[in-house]
């Protein structure tokens, strides 16, 4: 999705609308475009002159489209009339009290949450929010009047989406709102079936206390995560992930130590090469780089430093959250290394970045930069990028409340 002139509906360096419209209905169709080019909700209110509720309640299911915004909507994103075809059809596409048959909506809304995670990861939270939102009331909906053994196929596919929609409630800061959805996915896997998704919870638990500096809630979720009954080798590396992690903060190696070794031999375990059903690949990012952030942890920057180094090259061909957040914390070690030209540099390429995904976990990195920026002799232009950095981290941390 690079940038693209010349298209309808987009701008220079705007990102054009798919050649065919994304699955799902009116709302979530337009949350799904409206995110692919990288416009907020006041954006594109602007663009389409309508006013930003009307948008939400469009993208949230709450109101259905007048064939005048039907109109404008598609004016905006160069759809060609597709999406005032869509607007005229039933919005959920099945009669009040029909049956629905959950075979194509499934395979449906299994693209759009990948389309959506890949959205969610490059551009923040708050473009795909409601779009997945819309979706999972969709599938309530559909789950309630489906019959047979495939409704378990439509529980299973809402309790994905709403483990990934606490997750974007994490980035967004808001710890509560990502508890509550992480307690509804753990409800309908079960509906659906699959008791996994409640031991990947207690991780999701663990990385929340983690960020929330609180190692011993985050220690004892991640415990109970590796103990779970239930939990995968996927689920338990990443128990041990936050683990080792925590350890880390404590200042505590031997732990740490421990953790590493348990983290390599459940990832060992993980031999079919399939994407895990809850969470990020274990993979991404490589082991050295969750290494290294646990040297960082214990305050070794020199060796964090030089591991940062090394497992750099592949991360900045992921995505933006990945290539900022390991990029902050690379910064954090060289500036606790007493490498602050090199850390500020880095860093001063990255807050554009920051700033556009708007992630509550990478301003508290940025958080830990400062902290360890701020104490050393800095001349102004060091010394300007190391205030920006502090009032990024700290806006965040306001608006999280």
């Amino acid at each position: 999705m690079g940038p693209t002139d010349g298209t309808a509906g987009t701008g220079p360096g705007e990102k054009p609308a798919a050649a065919g419209l994304p699955p799902g209905d009116f709302g979530v169709v337009l949350a799904t475009l409206r995110a692919r080019h990288g416009w907020s909700v006041r954006e594109f209110a602007r663009r389409a002159n309508v006013s930003e509720g009307q948008v939400c309640n469009l993208e949230s299911g709450l109101r259905n489209p007048t064939p005048a915004v039907a109109t404008a909507c598609d004016a905006v994103l160069g759809t060609g009339g597709r999406l005032a075809e869509l607007a005229d059809s039933v919005r959920r596409g099945v009669p009040p009290d029909g049956i629905v048959e959950p075979g194509p909506l499934v395979a449906g809304y299994e693209r759009v949450l990948g389309e959506l995670k890949g959205i969610g990861r490059s551009t923040g939270p708050r473009f795909v929010t409601a779009s997945l939102k819309s979706v999972i009331r969709t599938l309530k909906d559909a789950g309630e009047r489906s019959g047979g053994e495939q409704d378990a196929g439509v529980w299973l596919l809402a309790s994905e989406f709403a483990e990934y929609t606490g997750w974007m409630a994490q980035e967004a800061g808001n710890t509560a709102e990502a508890l509550r959805w992480t307690n509804c996915a753990v409800r309908w896997g079960a509906r659906g079936g699959d008791e996994t998704v409640a031991a990947y919870a207690l991780v999701r638990k663990a990385h929340i206390a983690q960020y929330r500096g609180d190692t011993g809630a985050a220690l004892g979720w991640a415990a109970q995560a590796e103990r779970h009954p239930a939990a995968t080798s996927a689920i338990r590396a990443h128990a041990a992930r936050r683990a080792a992690q925590s350890h880390a903060r404590r200042g505590d190696p031997g732990a740490c130590r421990d953790a590493l070794e348990r983290f390599g031999g459940h990832a060992a375990e993980i031999s079919d090469g399939r994407p895990p059903h809850w969470g990020p690949r274990i993979g991404d990012g490589g082991p050295h780089l969750l290494e290294a952030s646990c040297m960082l942890g214990l305050r070794r920057f020199g060796p964090a430093a030089d591991l940062f180094a090394d497992a750099y090259g592949p991360v900045t061909a992921t995505d933006s959250n990945s290539r900022a957040r390991f990029a902050v914390r690379r910064a954090t070690a060289l500036a606790g290394a007493g490498r602050l030209d090199d850390a500020c540099h880095l860093v001063s390429a990255t807050l554009p970045v920051i700033r556009l995904i708007d992630s509550a976990t990478v301003r508290a990195d940025l958080a830990r930069f400062v902290e360890e920026a701020r104490p050393l002799k800095a001349g102004p232009g060091l010394l300007g990028v190391i205030d920006a950095s502090a009032a990024l981290a700290a806006g965040r941390a306001l608006a999280a409340g």
